[in-house]
């Protein structure tokens, strides 16, 4: 009870229905102005579908130089998995990250520490996957971009840092116990109790990190670190993306060393890309309200539009 009241009151637990209901009625007028239910295939015409539905996330890791994002291999649901051999001549070792090709909020997303684990995932997966190198960079972002198609130059519209689900021992406590000492931790036991035992009792002052990956649904804390945005981090991220032709609109997940090595493109892997169903996940930020929240996104929408209709007329 204490839990379902603590979602309750902090909306960035409330259901992704009730967050874009109001973005529901623009996207309503937006089929009106543009004539088309499909009108955010003109988001970012390199991408399936704009990147709102159906986007194959290989087909757009293809579209990044390859030193940008980490080594990654297909694995089509409908043919054998990949052998201990096949691994390694790919350049594979474990631990390794496991995600659906075509996926949607983190779900799905896991590491695999074995081959049985592997052929595990394998054998409970219902679609095509994903194996990824686990990049050993210790941050990970959020970055919001977007550019206009009459334009050579983009901007950042937002950052969302990412604090990952870490627990400190005091060598009494149980993980457990550590996790219901924090509403946010304590959301994630269900998940975590089939995947470490969580009677262990950590040393004093040792740190774990429970989810070593960004998602919010697995207890990642978002804050809003947009005021990280300096001419220079727009400089280095125009250069990158420029590459992508028909590439408008997005957020960018980045694992990084440190912001100063980020500025100067050093460092840093880019885990995945999305289009037009990205969210500005700054607005997670606790200190944020609900109206803040829709704010920003009503901000976001406007910009839908505006690219839209740019490139709906350079494509016409």
């Amino acid at each position: 009870m204490k839990l379902f009241w603590y979602r309750l009151k902090n909306w960035e637990y409330w259901s992704m229905y009730i967050v874009y209901m109001p973005s529901f009625f623009i996207w309503l007028w937006y089929m009106i102005k543009f004539r088309s239910i499909y009108f955010y295939r003109f988001l970012n015409p390199a991408f399936p579908n704009g990147g709102l539905v159906g986007d194959s996330k290989m087909t757009i890791y293809k579209l990044l130089p390859k030193d940008f994002y980490p080594l990654t291999q297909y694995i089509r649901r409908n043919q054998p998995c990949i052998s201990i051999e096949g691994l390694k001549v790919a350049g594979f070792s474990f631990p390794f990250i496991v995600k659906p090709d075509i996926g949607l909020r983190g779900i799905g997303v896991e590491i695999v520490n074995t081959y049985e684990e592997l052929t595990a995932y394998y054998n409970i997966s219902k679609v095509d996957f994903l194996i990824q190198e686990l990049v050993k960079y210790p941050n990970e972002m959020g970055l919001f971009y977007c550019r206009f198609p009459d334009n050579q130059e983009g901007f950042i519209t937002g950052i969302t840092l990412k604090e990952f689900l870490t627990v400190k021992g005091d060598g009494v406590q149980t993980i457990e116990q550590l996790l219901k000492s924090n509403n946010r931790h304590a959301l994630q036991i269900n998940v975590l109790k089939n995947r470490i035992n969580l009677q262990t009792i950590l040393n004093s002052n040792k740190e774990l990190c429970l989810v070593p990956f960004g998602n919010h649904n697995r207890g990642t804390a978002f804050k809003d670190g947009s005021h990280l945005i300096t001419p220079k981090l727009q400089d280095t991220f125009n250069k990158l993306l420029s590459q992508i032709d028909g590439f408008y609109y997005g957020r960018l997940d980045i694992r990084y060393n440190s912001i100063e090595d980020l500025e100067q493109g050093l460092n840093f892997s880019i885990i995945e890309i999305n289009g037009a169903k990205s969210e500005p996940t700054h607005i997670y930020d606790p200190r944020n309200s609900f109206v803040d929240a829709q704010r920003e996104i009503f901000r976001h929408q406007r910009y839908i539009a505006m690219i839209v209709e740019l490139s709906k007329r350079m494509n016409t």
